[in-house]
């Protein structure tokens, strides 16, 4: 995520719940717009939460395909400091939706978001959900009084894309690799003609290349990209909710696996590497002063391939580092591996413990920066850019409690 402004940094919680109320005042008018004035352009005047709700009201258009059954992931309780964080202690469990590929005869594609829309005109949510939101009536789609002009593929099309693939590693590898995945799994042997799918970042690249996608053509999820394709294949989210389902961490290991290696560090910190960023550590150097006598060597991901990255974190038996999108490697962590991951006091996010509890025998702790937040249970954790000082006592006894002494 790329730094703001100094100065607007508090103001991002107050921009997103605006963004939000917006879409939803301008929605009302948009679809109604969308419903009185037919035509190519127009917005899907209604949308649907289920895809096979979808299915079910055009199914002369749209046809669902079964991938895999709905499951039930239990995570146990995570350890760290403060204890019994009541954002860790909320998600201890999650419900994962069944997995499916939508199948749309004459179907349309938009934005960087990739907004999949039938040809009667209805949004699939589903399969076109997005960041902090409440339903279909609240998509960002329904900013734009219409569509953009679709450019119209006369052939097969398979949509990878979802919301956050445009420029981000987690959502790169969790939410558009493997989509391939449930689409093999549930029509083996289709082969489309052209990916809607992020090629605009090394990693994105790497990544496709690595899953055999490499020459496939690609059409790119732009802000103002649509395509309305002659069959549109949209495989379900893989990474319903940011729970890292058992099916995708089992599906990325078996068809992305890392290697271990000798040639690499053991002990691992992860940077967040020189360039302007968020969530930093303020205290860095300390922070390496704690862990360099312990055998820890710096480890900054954006400078090596993606997979060097895997092998490394596939190689590492010890892991610190502040939250961020390179901890999405702990998919390819070994068996014995320690993690210990650093939050600012109001930023906690649980999506790589939703990853290592169901990894065998890797051990996960969590460390909050100082000042602990002294707010009651619920209350909003919004500080998503800001940047962390670590305790150095209470980093000594996380690394005691993990046995990295």
């Amino acid at each position: 995520m790329p730094r703001l402004p100094a100065a607007l940094e508090p103001a991002f919680p107050l921009v997103k719940r605006a963004h939000r109320a917006a879409t939803r005042s301008t929605g009302r008018a948009t679809r109604r717009l969308a419903a009185a004035s037919p035509g190519p352009r127009r917005l899907p005047a209604t949308g649907t939460e289920s895809s096979l709700l979808t299915a079910r009201l055009e199914p002369d258009a749209v046809t669902y395909h079964p991938a895999g059954p709905a499951q039930h992931v239990d995570r146990g309780v995570a350890v760290g400091w403060p204890a019994d964080h009541p954002v860790f202690r909320a998600r201890r469990t999650s419900d994962v939706p069944a997995r499916f590929v939508l199948d749309i005869a004459d179907g349309t594609v938009v934005g960087t978001y990739a907004a999949h829309i039938t040809p009667g005109g209805i949004l699939d949510y589903e399969t076109s959900d997005y960041f902090g939101i409440k339903g279909w009536k609240e998509h960002p789609l329904y900013l734009r009084p219409r569509l953009p002009e679709a450019e119209y593929v006369d052939g097969t099309v398979a949509s990878l894309g979802t919301r956050g693939t445009y420029g981000n590693y987690y959502h790169a590898l969790f939410d558009m690799i493997p989509r391939w995945g449930i689409l093999q799994d549930a029509m083996p042997g289709v082969v489309p003609d052209v990916l809607y799918a992020n090629r605009n970042t090394r990693f994105s690249r790497e990544l496709l290349e690595m899953i055999g996608l490499g020459d496939v053509p690609a059409l790119e999820p732009t802000k103002h990209a649509c395509y309305r394709a002659r069959r549109l294949l949209v495989p379900s989210q893989p990474n319903y909710g940011n729970t890292a389902p058992p099916d995708t961490i089992d599906w990325l290991r078996t068809h992305l696996p890392a290697t271990r290696r000798t040639d690499l560090p053991k002990r691992i910190y992860v940077s967040r590497g020189a360039g302007r960023n968020t969530r930093r550590v303020n205290n860095e150097d300390e922070v390496l002063a704690v862990l360099k006598p312990l055998g820890f060597e710096v480890f900054d991901p954006g400078a090596v391939s993606v997979r060097e990255q895997h092998d490394q974190f596939a190689t590492a038996e010890a892991i610190v580092a502040p939250h961020g999108a390179a901890l999405t490697n702990l998919v390819f962590a070994s068996p014995g591996a320690k993690v210990l991951e650093f939050f600012a006091p109001r930023y906690v996010e649980t999506v790589y413990w939703a990853i290592t509890s169901q990894l065998p025998d890797v051990t996960y702790r969590y460390l909050l920066g100082r000042p602990y937040d002294t707010r009651p249970a619920g209350a909003p954790m919004d500080r998503v850019m800001e940047d962390i000082t670590v305790d150095l006592d209470d980093l000594r006894i996380a690394l005691e409690d993990l046995g990295l002494h």
